[in-house]
């Protein structure tokens, strides 16, 4: 490391002697000076990751062949610390080859795909991995979900069985009589606890199961064959199943590996939901693939979440831009600075707590990186620069090629020029974030969704020749001079909030049933002192009928809490566009201000019910007297 350093001195020595005396191309140079340091290094890390994928698609390893093989090289390690119990590599091993011997057993055929439902823990990793031992698939089904948008997400992935916690009973038992065709399992606990009338206890029947190996079914596996659905509102409609395939759920997880330099010593606080891909790939996927011991909690608790890190003595923790505004609003404690956290991963930092963050729980490196699960466009900021999610260096644009393209602000399609070519946008200039796709290499792959008509609408066609393609990731981000990239906003009707996806689409519906089909309008509003958006729904009820209670129950029973509107406006009239479609960017940028809104808005308070906002509560609200 000592040579390297040499080496990036000597170079930066040249390149100021060129800055100092050439007068052309002065300003290149001297972004050349100020990033050569992160981008050898970056090339480096990057080069180690691709010939770890490399070598392991050449071997055909899948995930759970490389998982096995660390069970096999030391089986005692500790892999995952869920509460008191510790799960060492062996325990973890036999458990998801009882999973796979058990529904090998159940007439399956290989690539089906199975729904699970559970909450975060130890149990289920095991059960998806096993699922793929035996050649199935698991379907990470968001446990938040209920109702209509549950039953979407289990068809979507044509699932043939669904496997769900005993804590999500009620939620199964809502829909069952819906999906009579489905074989349901329940996985308890604790022991002699009740099952629904046509599920199978799941618990025993794997405690009875043999637990040596699946060696035949782990050699018919492929890198490329389909591992996981995972879901994601994307930029329209109800949940989508994405594809990940073993090399994807090996790029994402070894990606952040690599580019951050996680060690094997290391011990990582993952309090994030596993159905996610933050927490369920990039974080529990670095005991399965590189030997890295993982602390799970079932649900985050920011008054928990340092006094936890001091007490498993982790050396790196998870976050989504939430969680670090959580954690700063806790009162100050012993414990802030008491842990050896040095390293903190995520995405959805704010620039505006950035620095406040680091400076109060001392934590060296903030590797905030940007990416979809279905996308291509992946970045990673590897040196801490506040508030970039990743870069790519401005001479390197073929070895990793995403761009920003130029789009209608209207419409979110890309802009054009004579030729019919897309056009890249300038540094500084604001654009969408777009990879290009090739099938040959595992870091520039498309792997789409569960629905193919799904998946075309995610490409773009003829982006800068004739026959290139490549992935819409539906968000706006910027990027300066020096090749960091930021992000700004998202395109589409999705917003984010509580570090959740919100299809507008899905809320308007909700609503629109709840009231008797009324027309309305759901877009993200920002909130002073949030990170994301809040949902805001505007009603249109000219004849004043609207029944806010009825509005109030409907949207709790039907959706989860980060997607529920918090805030309403009541039309009496509809601005509608040219093509009949109600103004959103019109009333989005009005929000909830009582001073530019003229109709009635109200608030769903702490109660759960809607209130009218008044000048005070407007007030209370934007200066963070209410917290949200």
């Amino acid at each position: 490391m000592t040579e390297l350093y040499q080496l990036l001195i000597s170079a930066g020595v040249v390149l100021l002697g060129i800055f100092l005396f050439t007068g052309s191309r002065w300003r290149f140079l001297y972004i050349l000076y100020k990033t050569l340091p992160r981008d050898i290094l970056g090339a480096f890390r990057f080069f180690q990751v691709n010939a770890l994928l490399w070598w392991w698609e050449r071997k055909g390893y899948t995930v759970a062949a490389v998982f096995s093989r660390l069970a096999a090289a030391h089986p005692e390690k500790i892999a995952y610390i869920f509460e008191e119990k510790e799960w060492t590599y062996k325990e973890v091993e036999e458990f998801t080859n009882q999973v796979g011997r058990y529904f090998k057993s159940k007439g399956l055929s290989r690539g089906d795909s199975v729904a699970l439902v559970m909450e975060g823990r130890p149990e289920y990793i095991g059960i998806w991995l096993g699922l793929s031992k035996a050649g199935f698939v698991a379907a990470l089904v968001n446990n938040n979900l209920r109702h209509d948008v549950l039953l979407h997400s289990i068809h979507a992935a044509e699932c043939k069985a669904v496997i769900y916690g005993s804590e999500l009973k009620d939620a199964i038992e809502d829909i069952s009589d819906k999906i009579p065709e489905l074989t349901l399992y329940q996985w308890s606990e604790l022991s002699n606890t009740p099952i629904l009338d046509r599920a199978i206890d799941l618990s025993p029947a794997l405690a009875n199961t043999d637990p040596d190996p699946l060696l035949e079914d782990l050699a018919l596996g492929h890198p490329r064959d389909k591992l996981l659905y995972i879901y994601t509102s994307g930029t329209t409609g109800m949940p989508k199943a994405a594809v990940v395939n073993s090399l994807r759920y090996m790029l994402m997880s070894c990606g952040v590996h690599g580019m951050l330099g996680l060690r094997e010593t290391d011990r990582i606080y993952d309090a994030l939901p596993l159905y996610h891909t933050a927490g369920g790939v990039v974080g529990a996927g670095q005991a399965l693939l590189r030997g890295i011991t993982v602390v799970l909690r079932r649900r985050f608790s920011a008054s928990k979440f340092w006094p936890d890190c001091v007490y498993y003595e982790c050396t790196v923790a998870q976050y989504i831009g939430e969680i670090c505004r959580y954690l700063l609003a806790v009162p100050q404690s012993p414990n802030d600075t008491a842990h050896r956290v040095r390293l903190m991963f995520g995405n959805g930092l704010r620039p505006q707590i950035w620095e406040p963050f680091v400076e109060r729980f001392r934590v060296k490196q903030i590797g905030e990186f940007y990416g979809a699960t279905e996308g291509n466009s992946n970045l990673v900021n590897i040196d801490s620069t506040v508030g970039a999610v990743g870069f790519v260096p401005r001479y390197a644009g073929r070895m990793y090629p995403v761009a920003l393209l130029r789009v209608n602000e209207d419409t979110c399609e890309p802009i054009r020029g004579p030729d019919g070519l897309c056009i890249a946008c300038k540094p500084g200039e604001p654009g969408v974030l777009i990879g290009k796709i090739n099938p040959k290499i595992a870091v520039n792959d498309f792997s789409g969704y569960a629905d193919k008509k799904a998946s075309e609408k995610k490409i773009i066609h003829d982006v800068f020749k004739k026959g290139e393609r490549a992935f819409n990731s539906g968000d706006i981000l910027v990027m300066d001079e020096f090749g960091y990239f930021y992000f700004k906003d998202r395109t589409g009707d999705t917003f984010r909030w509580r570090g959740e996806n919100v299809a507008t689409s899905e809320v308007e519906a909700v609503i629109s049933n709840a009231i008797g089909l009324k027309d309305a309008v759901v877009y993200g509003v920002e909130v002073p002192g949030n990170e994301g958006k809040a949902g805001m729904a505007a009603i249109y009820d000219p004849e004043h009928s609207l029944n806010l209670k009825e509005l109030g129950e409907g949207v709790k029973k039907a959706l989860p809490t980060y997607a529920r509107p918090l805030f309403l406006r009541i039309l009496e009239d509809l601005p509608m566009t040219g093509t009949f479609k109600l103004k959103k960017t019109d009333l989005q940028s009005e929000g909830f201000d009582i001073n530019k809104v003229k109709d009635p808005l109200y608030f769903f308070d702490r109660t759960g019910t809607y209130v009218r906002v008044t000048e005070q509560l407007c007030k209370d609200i934007q200066e963070q007297k209410i917290r949200i």
